[in-house]
């Protein structure tokens, strides 16, 4: 196999590998949270409350939003949506270290 192809299948087997992760980070978060409202709804109307309030309560929810956010910058992470650190800004990035790198190395010269 050809050193282009290997490198070609590498990444792929890497992007395989990060998909599996954030699949398998979706399920936890759908089952464990499913598992954790629900015992919240029965636990609520147990101590008396209705269905209606027992639900729509913010702590019937907090677990799903705050898990949500960190899932949320994994799938882009993972789908290669970043907002703040595109492509431009790793190019510069790299050109704003070379470039120091050369100054340093000018120095010692």
């Amino acid at each position: 196999m050809k050193r282009n192809q290997l490198d070609k299948k590498t990444r792929a087997k890497k992007k395989v590998e990060e998909l599996k992760g954030f699949y398998g980070h979706l399920l936890a978060y759908i089952i464990v949270n499913t598992t954790i409202t629900t015992v919240n709804i029965i636990h609520n109307i147990n101590n008396g409350e209705s269905l209606w309030h027992a639900f729509w309560g913010f702590e019937t929810f907090t677990v799903w939003i705050f898990w949500g956010i960190g899932l949320a910058f994994h799938a882009s992470k993972v789908f290669g949506y970043n907002p703040f650190f595109d492509k431009d800004w790793e190019a510069r990035q790299i050109e704003k270290f070379m470039e120091q790198d050369r100054r340093e190395t000018e120095k010692f010269k």
